[in-house]
């Protein structure tokens, strides 16, 4: 019987498949009243029809009262059979997502996150490593180890699995970082751990000292919790401390936030006079530090400066790590080291959100620690890296040498470029996308004024790598003779 009805749906006109498809998501309540149905385009793709088959059928559904034109807005759904139907209309579920406290992700992020995972776009874009360097093999043979192993697993302690707690502790003390376990938090990855930080830790209204650019322009992780964003200046050698003081006193300053290690989007590696100058001047105005150092692991040719938190004799550092970033994000594992009482306060309203990391996962991360596989694993990372890292340098030199400046990064998978000529970034972000190619517009990291892209070498191939570049030296001429 069902075989028929699928049957009969496939000989059914095109026009009449897309008007039941967009008739069953609004009747079931997925596509709610205020809510903007797909484009023109989306659709004419997703049923493989010319747009004017498109047209045809939303035509029909506006003529039933279904969805409505509206300008600087597309098409939305303005009723449903059940308003039709009944004198008692059902919630307005568009005015529930706006007025919610934690703000939706910039237009053009959100773009990028969804374009992210278009198989069919080179991907200059995304900040992880390629599918060609995960070690799908070790991950294997980890798995099944651990699975061997595996007795009769629940929720984890509030501070998360203490075995990789123990694990983490001992990798920590080879960086220079003493922390013991009852020190360590596991997230899940470390968004979390700045989601924990800024409603468990800092009072709204204050203000978030960070690099300007940076990561953290993107999201809006602190300001939902009622903080601001405020920028340093950065140079070759990271973060400006002279800035801090001068903004410390100035504003309600709480913390500072800061990517000492390729940092995102720059890739500067902050050095290690700059490092203990910071950490000199957090000290002397009693600034808290969170130290996002994520990306750490990623160095090329040689090991970065001892981390911040390794100078921090008095607790003032909070240490943010992953393994999204070296090994996979499909674990979501991540850590905050600091002081017990924050540790045991983060780890309280990790419970009242989540309940705990998953189990499975911070099983098979404690291995891959404990075993000496994670560092073997790095070994080659940093090969591959080296490699992309030529090609990427050689296909600038070749198709935007005259377009554009850039640094050699020392480590991470981040280019910061600039553009030489006055274009509109998101201009040529639009352009890229329709040539196939998505990257990172400057202006989402708070850079003003425009001018920037961030190039991603982690995740494309070494052919998509070169092509991509060369499209985009293409669409840069393109719009300097506009």
């Amino acid at each position: 019987m069902a075989r028929n009805r699928r049957s009969q749906t496939s000989q059914q006109p095109k026009y009449q498949q897309i008007i039941d498809y967009i008739r069953g998501r609004i009747s079931t309540g997925e596509w709610p009243i205020g809510s903007k149905i797909p484009s023109q385009r989306v659709l004419a793709e997703q049923f493989g029809v010319n747009r004017s088959t498109v047209i045809t059928a939303l035509e029909e559904l506006m003529a039933d009262g279904l969805i409505e034109g509206k300008m600087g807005m597309g098409t939305v759904v303005v009723n449903n059979t059940w308003t039709l139907l009944a004198t008692t209309p059902p919630p307005d579920w568009n005015e529930y997502v706006k007025s919610g406290l934690h703000k939706p992700s910039l237009t053009a992020v959100r773009k990028i996150n969804q374009d992210e995972f278009d198989p069919d776009l080179i991907q200059l874009s995304k900040g992880e490593l390629s599918p060609d360097i995960f070690p799908l093999d070790t991950m294997k043979f980890v798995m099944e180890k651990v699975t061997g192993q595996l007795g009769r697993f629940g929720y984890e302690e509030p501070r998360g699995y203490y075995p990789l707690r123990q694990a983490l502790s001992e990798y920590l003390r080879r960086k220079g970082i003493e922390a013991s376990p009852s020190s360590i938090l596991i997230v899940s990855g470390a968004l979390q751990a700045l989601q924990l930080i800024s409603v468990g830790l800092l009072h709204r209204g204050s203000t978030v000292l960070l690099e300007q650019p940076s990561y953290l322009y993107s999201l809006h992780v602190f300001q939902s919790a009622g903080m601001q964003l405020t920028g340093l200046q950065m140079d070759p050698y990271g973060l400006k401390p002279d800035d801090i003081v001068k903004r410390r006193r100035q504003e309600n300053s709480s913390i500072l936030y800061t990517i000492p290690c390729f940092h995102n989007p720059t890739g500067i590696l902050m050095s290690e006079s700059r490092r203990a100058e910071l950490m000199r001047v957090c000290e002397a105005e009693r600034l808290p530090v969170i130290e996002d150092d994520i990306y750490r692991e990623l160095w090329i040719e040689a090991p970065p400066p001892p981390p911040l938190k390794a100078r921090d004799k008095h607790g003032h550092v909070l240490y943010v790590g992953s393994l999204s970033k070296t090994l996979t994000p499909g674990l979501r594992i991540g850590w905050v080291v600091g002081p017990e009482p924050v540790i045991e306060r983060l780890s309280d309203l990790k419970m009242q959100t989540d309940y705990g990391a998953s189990s499975l996962s911070s099983r098979v991360a404690a291995e891959w620690l404990a075993s000496g596989l994670y560092e073997e694993h790095m070994g080659e990372v940093r090969e591959q890296l080296k490699i992309r890292r030529a090609a990427v340098i050689a296909a600038l030199q070749k198709h935007l040498h005259d377009l554009a400046t850039w640094e050699v990064p020392q480590g991470g998978f981040l280019i910061w470029l600039k553009i030489n000529d006055k274009l509109s970034m998101m201009e040529l972000f639009g352009k890229a996308l329709r040539h196939g190619i998505l990257l990172n517009p400057g202006n989402i990291y708070g850079q003003e004024p425009e001018g920037y892209l961030r190039i991603s070498y982690g995740y494309a191939s070494l052919e998509d790598l070169e092509t991509g570049i060369e499209r985009l030296g293409e669409i840069i001429r393109s719009l300097r003779s506009v």
